[in-house]
Parts: structure tokens; sequence; C-alpha cells
């Protein structure tokens, strides 16, 4: 390693004669050599006119990771070349792990490794380092970088990152064939020794699989390996670093392989000769039986196609793959009878759908066996002559009328009777009837074309010997037409006729229809009725196709001299016997304009005015309405006021009667109203409670003095207001409120005899006893012969 330095060195001077900075690697140092040797030289500053010898500066270290030594790792030295070793030099460390993984000693510039480094987390650290004057604090030199690299261990074994592998090769392959590639992956250093060169082998598979070791590829090493006598592999594969070297990490994966299929197996039936056993009654399409040839190859390789070699039994029956088992599955294709034939042979061929041309050589990739079918007797139902009956009747043709038969036969041998019988479930309304023993079918009721054109229902035969056994046909019959109904027309038309038409005009045509049903089709012909033929508005025109024209006769129609026409109308058929009918149509006349659109066929349209529009007409009616509304709304102005003017006359009125609604007892009942509410003047000023209702106090505008009360009145009332007061039950109505004077200002002047100036002599009461029971009680007050002064009252 001194030799090595001391050629860079003397390049170094050769070449350069100044300041050089290599990035050479230095030489991989082993624990051998000494660690002093690792020196970096800081030159000194010197003065530009004087040309000196350059210090050699060394701008890489190493450093092996993994340290396990009781001191600190020593990593290198740095020096100037200003440092006499007088201890005037302090030397400082910056960069990556300065103070935490490297440290240097000031005075001498070691550097030392603190801590266990490990390359595969941090391969190298770039530092900077500086010779600082201790007196000045000055830097002596320009700052300088130099690399401390982590050299690699053999610590960490090769890994394949992708395992387990799975991978599959196909059966029967040559040696060689590629099966897979590994791969292990090592985390030291690849450009540092053998670390991290790697070497596959196999420890587990052989001999059937190889692998190389460089690339880890892995191949075939037997041929012909068959799927069918081994399918799976587990191969244990093993990568080795140190070049697989004595001492070298190891890492291992599995590898799972799958000898995949592929056709090199024909199918094979397990025996030659098939037996089945089929019943007569066997129904066609049902699967009479199942045979299977044995395929050991797998999947799409394994799929069987089967076929009936042609020969006896080829037309009645057929053979199908069921997909799921790979079976054949033998259906049936005519019906069997074992009156005709008892048994069947004929072969069956089972072969691949899926062939593969490698393994041709080996043979035909089909088998053949036979099948032996007997068929076994049944005691079976009959049968009839035909799988469907049709038969055709009259209508209304009578009841009892035979019009068909049906057959069935016991065709097993010692052939049984038969019996018929209808199937109530298809007729139940029982429209026709069978002969048990004959199978005839006869009417049993009149048949209706126009209500059912077509009957279809069941019969059904049974055997005499075992009734259970029986067969089912289906009986159609179509019921034909007897021209029993008249032609009608087929819609009811709305047919209008403009004011303004002219004569020849086709108004409407029209169209029949008829109930009966003629093989030939329906003819039909149009006329007028005789009737109406005399001097007609309209006529009818038969255009020969089943339809007419309604032709107008007249120049012109008014509605205000008939609105409506009626038109006898009569339609034939063509059919035995001939059937007519006569349709009367209904012919509305109707304003139109000048091109024959219609405007208006109401019978109120009439007496409008010509001309007149609907938009007019409405416009007539709102001006209506509003009319109305303003007379209303007038009205109960008046109302109004007049009311306001009758509230205000009630305010000045001076006599005032309170009104309830509930009417009293009259002069009987002494009890519906209370004498004590008269009051008089002065009682108005005293602050007396009373309990029934009292009016509302007036304001009065002017008062008369009132003259003397009278003391007996007066204490009777006073005597009445205080019963009153104090009893709880006083009915608060019919009270009657009195004043002492009506006011002043009447040009009348009062009407009370109260106040008359006259004596009681000069007034006689004896008529209120003719007012009848109602006054009883005044005239019997007035009568007494006791006279009194009462206060005026009104």
């Amino acid at each position: 390693m001194l030799t090595r330095n001391c050629l860079s060195l003397l390049l170094w001077i050769l070449f350069d004669g100044g300041l050089l900075t290599p990035l050479q690697p230095q030489p991989q140092q082993t624990l051998g050599t000494e660690p002093r040797e690792n020196v970096i030289h800081l030159p000194g500053q010197r003065s530009h006119f004087q040309r000196v010898k350059r210090g050699w500066v060394w701008n890489q270290f190493f450093v092996l990771e993994e340290y396990m030594g009781s001191e600190p790792q020593y990593v290198g030295k740095l020096h100037s070349d200003l440092d006499k070793g007088e201890g005037t030099v302090k030397y400082t460390l910056s960069g990556d792990g300065a103070g935490t993984v490297f440290t240097i000693d000031e005075t001498t510039g070691d550097i030392h490794a603190i801590r266990s480094l490990d390359r595969e987390e941090k391969p190298f650290y770039t530092l900077r380092a500086q010779a600082v004057d201790i007196e000045t604090r000055k830097p002596l030199e320009p700052e300088s970088e130099f690399i401390i690299k982590v050299q690699d261990i053999n610590d960490n074994e090769p890994k394949f990152l992708d395992g387990p592998y799975v991978a599959s090769v196909p059966e029967m392959s040559p040696v060689g064939a590629y099966v897979l590639q590994v791969k292990a992956t090592d985390a030291d250093d690849p450009t540092y020794g053998n670390s991290a060169r790697v070497v596959y082998s196999i420890l587990q598979g052989q001999p059937y699989f190889s692998i190389d070791p460089k690339t880890g590829i892995i191949r075939t090493a037997l041929p012909n390996m068959d799927r069918e006598v081994k399918e799976q592999y587990q191969v244990l594969i093993q990568a080795k670093d140190m070049g697989g070297q004595l001492g070298g990490l190891a890492g291992t994966t599995v590898v799972n392989i799958t000898l995949s299929d592929v056709n090199d197996n024909p199918p094979r039936f397990p025996k030659s000769i098939f037996h089945l056993k089929v019943p007569e009654s066997s129904p066609v399409g049902s699967a009479i039986g199942r045979i299977r040839a044995v395929d050991p190859d797998f999947g799409q390789n394994a799929e069987i196609e089967y076929n009936i070699v042609p020969g006896d039994g080829g037309n009645l029956f057929d053979i199908i793959t069921d997909e799921d088992t790979q079976e054949g599955v033998i259906k049936l294709k005519k019906p069997l009878d074992f009156e005709t034939k008892k048994a069947y042979t004929f072969k069956v061929e089972a072969s691949n759908l899926h062939l593969d041309h490698r393994f041709h050589s080996a043979g035909p990739f089909k088998d053949t066996a036979t099948v032996k079918i007997s068929v076994l007797d049944v005691d079976e139902p009959p049968v009839f002559s035909k799988p469907l009956y049709t038969m055709e009747v009259y209508e209304d043709t009578p009841v009892g009328t035979i019009i068909g038969a049906v057959t069935a036969q016991d065709l097993d041998v010692g052939s049984s009777a038969v019996r018929y019988f209808i199937d109530w479930k298809s007729d139940g309304d029982s429209y026709f009837t069978i002969d048990g023993t004959e199978g005839t079918i006869a009417t049993n009721e009149l048949l209706d074309r126009e209500s059912t054109a077509q009957y279809n229902f069941s019969i059904i035969a049974s055997k005499v010997s075992n009734p259970l056994l029986t067969s089912k046909v289906n009986i159609l019959i179509n019921v034909l037409d007897v021209n029993e109904f008249p032609p009608e027309i087929s819609v009811p038309y709305e047919t209008a006729v403009c004011e303004n038409a002219k004569p020849g005009q086709i108004i409407q045509i029209v169209s029949a229809a008829d109930r009966d049903l003629s093989p030939a089709g329906q003819q039909f012909s149009f006329r007028l009725s005789p009737e109406a033929a005399i001097k007609p508005n309209f006529t009818v025109r038969d255009f020969r196709n089943n339809t007419a024209g309604i032709e107008t006769r007249r120049n012109g129609y008014s509605r205000r001299q008939q609105e409506l026409y009626f038109l006898p109308v009569v339609i034939e058929d063509s059919s035995y016997p001939v059937q007519s009918s006569t349709n009367t149509m209904t012919i509305r006349v109707c304003r139109c304009d000048s091109d024959g659109t219609i405007l208006s066929c109401n019978v109120e349209a009439i007496f409008l005015p010509v001309g007149l529009s609907t938009g007019a007409l409405i416009a007539i009616l709102l001006c209506i309405v509003i009319l109305l509304a303003i007379v209303v709304l007038y009205i109960a102005l008046r109302r109004q006021r007049k009311k306001d003017t009758l509230m205000t006359s009630k305010e000045d009125i001076r006599d005032n009667v309170i009104h309830y609604d509930d009417e009293g007892g009259g002069e009987e009942d002494t009890q519906a109203f209370d004498i004590g509410a008269l009051r008089n003047p002065t009682a108005v000023e005293e602050n007396k409670i009373r309990r029934d209702i009292k009016p509302d106090s007036l304001c009065l505008p002017r008062q008369r003095p009132p003259v003397e009360d009278s003391t007996d009145i007066r204490d009777f009332i006073h005597q009445r207001l205080q019963e009153h007061d104090l009893d709880p039950a006083a009915p608060p109505y019919d009270s009657l409120a009195t004043f002492a004077y009506e006011g002043a200002g009447s040009l009348a002047g009062s009407l009370s005899s109260i106040d008359s100036l006259a004596t009681d002599a000069d007034q006689d009461y004896d008529y209120l006893a003719d007012w009848g029971p109602r006054f009883k009680v005044l005239a019997d007050l007035f009568g007494e012969e006791e006279s009194y002064n009462p206060d005026k009252v009104t």
C-alpha cells in the first residue's frame, strides 16, 4: 500500500505541479495494515512570490463496517504543512456524522469512528476538514473535503424476494424444457470481493429438474414425465454467496411445479358390451341409459364425443354427451313397440374432441363398444287412430244429431275392449255427447255460431280390462253459419248537411256489418225505403262494394224550417235466405262557410245574429255581469247609509225600551218582568246595584225638572227594587225601564195619564177590563177605590 501511495504522489508532482484532489479510491485496507499510514496533508499558506513544494492531499479514507472492537476504530490522520508540531494548529471536522460518528483529535488530526457502521444503511460519508490557528482563530488553509467509505464485509445472505414460486410445464416435455427462472438478491457490495456473488443449486427435486448455477433458470432433467403418474413436484432451491465457496451465506426458496395435461391418452370403454332394458312405454326424448368411456387426461383433453355407428337402431336412438360427467346419454327418438320388435343392437364410438398431433403415432384416439337394448312389454292404454279429430256441424242442428266418431284400439297382446267418454273439464257445458261403445259424437244442445264459432274438447278412451290405462285426444268442431241475421249499419253515424248544400253532394259514406259468416264473404246492397222514396230530400247511392253514400237532392236546407231529417235505409245481404233490415239515419242541418266547413249545429245558434262571433258573445256577457255587480253595490251602499242614519237617531231619543229575545208569559206570568226596574229621574242619581240587566245610560241633552213625587208609589217601587236586588233567582229579562218624563220639545205633549193634571175621577179605567186577560192585573190596579198620585212614568 505504501508503494502505491508513493507512485500516486510522484505522478501528481510530475504532471500537475500544484494542488491536486484525486478521486481515485484508496487501496483496500486490511486488518493487518498499519492504520497510521492513512494521512491527509493540508498545504500551508505561503507567499505567492516563492514557489514551494505543496503538500499532497489524499481525499478518501476507508473504515470497516460492523467493527466490534472495544476501542474507537482508527480511520486516518489530517496534517497541514504549516503544522510544525508546536501545538499552534487546531484541526476541525464537519459534515456527515461529524461529532456523532467520527471524531478528530484537534491537536494531532487523528480521526476515529466511535460507532459501528453498516454499509447497507450508508455506504460513505462526506466530511470537511480545516486547520485553524489556535491564537488568531483564523483558518490557515482553505477548507478541504474528503470521503470516508464504509468497507463491506459479507454480513448479508442472498434472499429470494419473489419466493415461494409456482410454475407449470407440460407433461411429456423433452429434457431441458424451460420451467422458471428464480433470482436471489444479496445486499452486500457487488464491487467488493465475492460477498454478493451468488450461485444457485438444487437441494431437493432431483433428478426431475436442474438449475443453471449462474442464471437461476430451472429446466426439466428427465424426458416424458407423465402427469397421470405424478402431477405435483416441490423443488428446493439454494442461493449461496462468495461464489459458493466454503463460509459463504446461503438462502433457500421453494418452487412448486405442476405438470400440465396434454392429450396423450385416448378414451377407453371399460367393457365391450353394454346391456340396457327399456320399457316400451318410454316417452320419446327420454333418457333410457348411460354408458361411459374413461379418459385419464384432464380438462378439455378429457372431453369425449359419442356417436352411434350407422346400423341397427340408428333411427330409433340417439346419444349425447353429459358435459358434467362425460357420459354418453342414450335417448329415444321414436316410440318403442314390444309387439313389433323386442330387441335392438348397435355400436357406439367414443373419441376425443381436442387431439394433439404429437401423439398421433400412439394410435387412434377412439374406442368402440356394443350396446344391446331389450324392449320390455308394458300394458299400454288404447291408441286413437288420429292425433286430432276435426268435425263440422251447422248451427241450429237438432239435438241428438250425430256429427262424427272417434276410434281407439288396444294394441297389446290379448286386446281389450275400449270405452269412450268426454272429459268434463274441457266440455263443462255439455254441448255434445258420445256413445261409450261406438265412439259416435252427437249434439246435446242447439248451437249458435254467433255465440260460439268453434268448440274444442277432449275425449278419453280407457281399456275395459284396466280402466286406469287411458289415452286422450282433442276434438275440434267448427260450427257452420246459417243466414239468420240481417245486416245492419256497422257504426252509428253522426251525419250533418250544410244549409248551402248543392244537389248530388255526398254527405256521408256508410258501411254495413252482418253477424252471420258466409264462406264466400257477404255482399250487401243499399237503397231507400219505399215510403221515403217519394219526394226525398236525400237519396242513397250504392257503390257496390259494401258501402253506400248519402246524397243530397235539394238546393239548400234551412235550419229554421227543419233542423233534423230522418232517412230510412234498407240493407240486404246476399245469402240464402235473404235477410234485410231498415236503419234510420239522423241528418242534422248545420251552418257552414263557403268552403263547406261546419260552423255550428246547435239549435240556439239559429236565433243568434248572423255574423256574431263567440268572442262578441263573451264580451256581452261580461258587460252584463259588471252592470249587475254595480247595481248590487249601489243597493248595499244605500242600505248602509240608511242604517247609519237610524243609529244616529237612536242616540237622540229620550225614551228607550230594552227588548229581549225571550217572550214573556203575559199578565198571568207575574215573574216574567221586574217592576222594580221602573225608575224616575231622581233614581238615576242613586247608585243602586242591580242584578238584572240594565239599559245603557243615555246622554240626555236636556232635562225637565221632575214634578213632585208621590210617596206611596215611590215606596212601592223601592220595596220591589230591594226585593229583586236580594233575590238571586230574579230573571234578567222582560224588564221595563221607565222614566218620570218623556222629554221636552214634543209638540204633541205627553201621552202619559200619570202626568195629567186631571184627577182620578176624571179618568175612567173600566175599558182596561175589556182588553182581555193580559191586562187584568193593570185593570185591577187602577180599579181599586184608593186613589194614587203616581209619578210620571214613560
